[in-house]
């Protein structure tokens, strides 16, 4: 029987991750991160059992190299493990999100994946057989991230769409898998061995990669790929004394500040505003919102930070970043229904890490890059070392200013464990190797070895088949299952979607948290604007109620149970002033008000509570406090204006409509409760200007035509009304009897 080559299976294992960032789950929820992780998880457990018998057959030979890096980057870990016992929701940090597939969990595999990749990789053409994979899966993703700019239905996200996001799932995230890879093939491009077909083939890589970058249109990103380049240039020109490298770089910066200064210019102009990728680039206004809501999260992250001695020094926990967000939400990110106003990351890894894991995870991370720095910065001993240097720095230059703007998923950790593990390799080159054993091992303890080898492997081999179960195709079942519940909900087939719903639910696994938002969003959406709700429904509303209720003992820091728990009970409590499902509604909303006082929405789920009792004074009240919190939004006006005209007070609600910038004539729903009150104010000009605005967005409709005419009467427009009354009979002719009267009566 041929004798099973560990070492190999296990960097073929390692090689194969390189291709991890291409996995797609389309038929899952996060479909682009939740089966890399799922699978990437699963590859390094079965290949730590691999690694474990090779150590015991092997011994100290195959551990890795314990460079001031590989501490660093174990450091860094503890530190991660450490922040999550200390988290304010231990699960979380522990198993992560759902969307983000983050947590110390997940971590800790990418922690193994480097400690196997550092300790079995030991060959210079180890290293780059890994990277030279890397480059191609990099190809095959920008390849489908241009087929996004397509209408092919094969490819997830295409139609067009201005943004390309390859198969990493988030334009930025992709953006930084692509730096990476980027510079990697530029470093390898300037390598001395290269062949002429291979420098075309990394030429192409580079180009490729940077042409992927620019039509993401993240611009922290594009920011990030000029100035490694420039550093790659200058670098270079300095170390081979290469004058036509140093010129180029020089041109290519004299091309950046140019085109940025023209484009600049040009901000204004049709010709930039209809470009998407230009407006974009054009647009470096601090004042711009996007850049505005990164700062007001940064803020947020600061207050949160400042909170309390313990979450200085261990931060919220990791993936925690809502807490601190939400405890110091600013009011300005609300600026209407739809807005984006849940951040569950810093969009800044380095703060993300400071706000989460503190000043002990803080310093661990930043101490990973000071000592690749100081250990790249040292390889000058040959041509090639020179060229592996320049590129591996120009790789953490562009990352770290990526990384300033957005945070890391697991695409983006293979490449940086890939670069980390490469500089730890170079680095460990001139460490004193583990010493072998002297001489032959006898016959008995080679049997002995064996034998311990393999029932240690056997039962890790077990261990690793439960974990893959419970901690990876559990999940992935209630993940479909969820998915199979929305799709059959998008049908109609609502009892097949409670029963998928339910389904999911039942496997009370990772990612609960979303099922079970999900299930009540979807249950929400069903009975939101029903007038009545039959016991079938109402009995798959108390099924919601119950299970996010979980979600509110189980995430006490997190407000969005508890507004989803006060949505509910309001959908129960609509049809009677009296109900006690009003009560409890109002309890929730006031709880998510202590997690987050200054969250705009909580005040209308309180004021809504206050509505179903009939308490209008409260609601006005709510409200009045909304407007002041953030007096920008159209929408606090709108309800105040309309609790207050139903409060009786109709000419002080309609004033405070009219001096908002809220655009009640663009919805027919809104107008029509504006034309009711104008109505009852008999304010017929008012009245007229509204059926103007309902004919323009539904002028097939006779009665408007016909009630528009009667208000032209009552304010004396005579032609006008005439004008209304035929369009009403042209549209129908059962009101061309009706219409000649009411001429008639005109004359």
């Amino acid at each position: 029987m041929p004798k099973v080559n560990l070492e190999n299976i296990i960097k073929y294992g390692i090689y194969l991750s390189a291709l991890i960032p291409l996995v797609i789950f389309s038929e899952f929820m996060s479909p682009f991160h939740f089966g890399k992780v799922l699978v990437f998880r699963s590859l390094v457990e079965i290949l730590a059992v691999f690694y474990v018998i090779l150590l015991i057959q092997k011994g100290k030979a195959y551990l890795p190299p314990r460079t001031p890096l590989f501490w660093a980057v174990t450091l860094f870990t503890l530190a991660f493990g450490l922040t999550t016992f200390t988290s304010v929701n231990f699960y979380q940090s522990f198993f992560g999100t759902l969307e983000r597939m983050g947590g110390w969990f997940s971590f800790f595999h990418f922690w193994l994946f480097f400690v196997m990749a550092t300790a079995v990789l030991r060959k210079k053409e180890d290293w780059l057989t890994f990277i030279k994979l890397s480059l191609v899966a990099s190809l095959l993703s920008a390849f489908y991230g241009f087929l996004q700019k397509t209408d092919l239905k094969w490819v997830i996200g295409s139609g067009g769409r201005n943004k390309i996001f390859g198969t990493i799932g988030n334009p930025a995230l992709f953006a930084g898998y692509m730096i990476v890879n980027a510079f990697l093939a530029l470093m390898l491009y300037f390598r001395p061995a290269n062949s002429k077909n291979e420098k075309y083939f990394y030429g192409f890589v580079f180009l490729i990669g940077v042409l992927a970058v620019l039509m993401t249109g993240v611009r922290g990103s594009v920011l990030g790929v000029i100035t490694g380049i420039i550093v790659f240039g200058l670098f270079y020109s300095f170390d081979f004394g290469s004058a036509k490298i140093k010129k180029y770089t020089i041109y290519f910066l004299v091309l950046v500040i140019t085109t940025a200064g023209i484009l600049y210019s040009l901000r204004n102009t049709e010709f930039v505003k209809e470009s998407h990728y230009l407006s974009r680039y054009a647009d470096i206004s601090p004042k711009s919102f996007t850049v505005q809501t990164r700062f007001w999260a940064w803020q947020a992250g600061f207050d949160g930070w400042n909170d309390s001695l313990k979450t200085m020094v261990f931060g919220w926990g990791p993936e925690m970043f809502n807490v601190p967000f939400s405890k110091h939400f600013n009011p300005k990110f609300f600026r209407g229904l739809g807005s984006e106003t849940l951040f569950d990351r810093a969009h800044n890894q380095f703060l993300e890490i400071l706000f989460t894991m503190g000043i002990i995870g803080f310093i661990a991370y930043i101490l990973i890059f000071i000592l690749a720095f100081q250990v790249v910065r040292k390889l000058n001993d040959t041509a090639e070392n020179k060229v592996f240097k320049i590129g591996l720095i120009s790789a953490l230059v562009a990352y770290a200013i990526h990384n300033a703007f957005i945070f890391d998923t697991s695409a983006n950790y293979i490449m940086f464990f890939l670069v980390i593990g490469f500089i730890n390799f170079l680095t460990a080159r001139n460490l004193k190797p583990a010493p072998r054993s002297a001489g032959p091992t006898p016959e008995n303890l080679k049997t002995r070895m064996f034998l311990e080898a393999n029932v240690i492997g056997l039962i890790l081999a077990v261990l690793v088949g439960f974990s893959i179960y419970f901690f990876e195709i559990r999940p992935a079942r209630a993940n479909y299952a969820t998915t199979r519940g929305i799709i059959a909900s998008w049908a109609g087939d609502n009892d097949l979607a409670f029963e998928k719903f339910n389904k999911a639910m039942s496997y009370n696994t990772f990612g609960k948290y979303e099922i079970r938002h999900r299930y009540g969003q979807y249950i929400l959406e069903r009975t939101n604007a029903a007038s009545a709700i039959d016991k079938k429904n109402q009995d798959r509303l108390f099924t919601a109620i119950e299970n996010i209720k979980k979600n509110a003992e189980e995430s006490p820091e997190d407000y969005l149970p508890y507004l989803y728990l006060s949505r509910l009970y309001i959908i129960l409590g609509k049809s009677d002033p009296e109900s006690p499902h009003n009560d409890t509604a109002l309890e929730y909303s006031l709880k998510a008000f202590e997690v987050s006082p200054t969250f705009v929405r909580t005040y209308y789920e309180i004021a809504q509570a206050y509505l179903n009792k009939k308490d209008y004074q409260k609601a006005i009240e709510w409200f009045e406090k909304v407007v002041e919190l953030n007096p920008e939004v159209g929408l606090s006006h709108w309800y105040l204006g309309i609790t207050t005209a139903q409060a009786g007070q109709l000419r002080k609600g309609a004033e405070i409509i009219e001096k908002s910038e809220y655009n009640y004539k663009s919805t027919e729903t809104d107008a029509l409760r504006m034309l009711d009150i104008y109505f009852n104010l008999k304010d017929f000009h008012k009245v007229a200007e509204v059926y103007e605005a309902l004919i323009k967005i539904n002028p097939k409709d006779p009665q408007y035509h016909a009630s528009l005419a009667v208000a032209y009467r009552e304010i004396g427009e005579r032609d006008k009304a005439i004008k209304e009354a035929q369009a009403a009979a042209i549209i129908d002719p059962s009101f061309a009897k009706e219409a000649q009267d009411f001429i008639n009566s005109l004359r």
